[in-house]
């Protein structure tokens, strides 16, 4: 449950909502002017391909998607547990998503699509790497959900019927994250570019170095 989430899951998914918040907006100020951090919008545009026989579209949507999916994958792949279970396979991928988000950078720059594939395999990562803890939904890289579950607590709060506190904070804590990193891309994309990628993959190492770091010295802690 929430309730039993440690603080720093708290701190790290609205770091990490940050991260997918900067991510997303460059995907939309960039050439293509597409999400990167969620499907929606690029299943739409693949079917809108399809109908149109557009098959240049076909191939770039379907290989985003592709690209997303393939980092769940890889988060399954390294994570393996679909609860909260403590050990170094965060800070692994972790630090393959800093490098999949730098690495786009330079494949953007030189007009590459090779660089929204690599980007949009970072965000699938991460977001299943929060998907679910302790049998809480969270993730990072989107917030539909986040502005659904609002509403239904606002609309439970107008029957009189009790709404979770803490769900509520949680989603606040995705949305002002998500926003506030939206925010700091679009100040930071007109001066730095598609360069500007590279500071949610220098948060998301630090993030990675920082958990590693504490689970290191929890585990000397344990031992002594």
């Amino acid at each position: 449950m929430i309730s039993k989430l440690p603080r720093w899951v708290w701190y790290g998914a609205w770091v990490l909502a940050f991260i997918a918040g900067m991510v997303n907006v460059v995907g939309l100020f960039g050439v293509k002017q597409q999400a990167v951090t969620h499907l929606t919008g690029t299943t739409s545009m693949l079917a809108a391909a399809v109908a149109g026989l557009d098959f240049e579209g076909m191939r770039h949507f379907a290989a985003v998607i592709g690209s997303f999916l393939a980092g769940t994958v890889i988060s399954g792949f390294i994570i393996q547990d679909s609860t909260l279970q403590l050990g170094q396979r965060y800070g692994v991928a972790l630090l393959l998503g800093s490098f999949l988000l730098c690495g786009s950078v330079p494949l953007l720059q030189q007009g590459s699509a090779l660089g929204f594939y690599s980007a949009a395999c970072a965000c699938g990562l991460q977001n299943a790497m929060m998907s679910t803890f302790s049998g809480a939904v969270v993730r990072t890289t989107h917030v539909s959900g986040m502005f659904t579950d609002l509403g239904i607590f606002l609309g439970h709060a107008m029957r009189g019927l009790p709404v979770d506190g803490q769900r509520v904070r949680l989603c606040f804590l995705i949305i002002t994250g998500f926003f506030s990193g939206g925010v700091a891309s679009g100040l930071a994309f007109p001066r730095f570019h598609y360069a500007t990628l590279y500071i949610p993959g220098g948060m998301t190492a630090v993030v990675s170095l920082a958990y590693g770091l504490w689970f290191m010295r929890r585990g000397r802690a344990k031992g002594s």
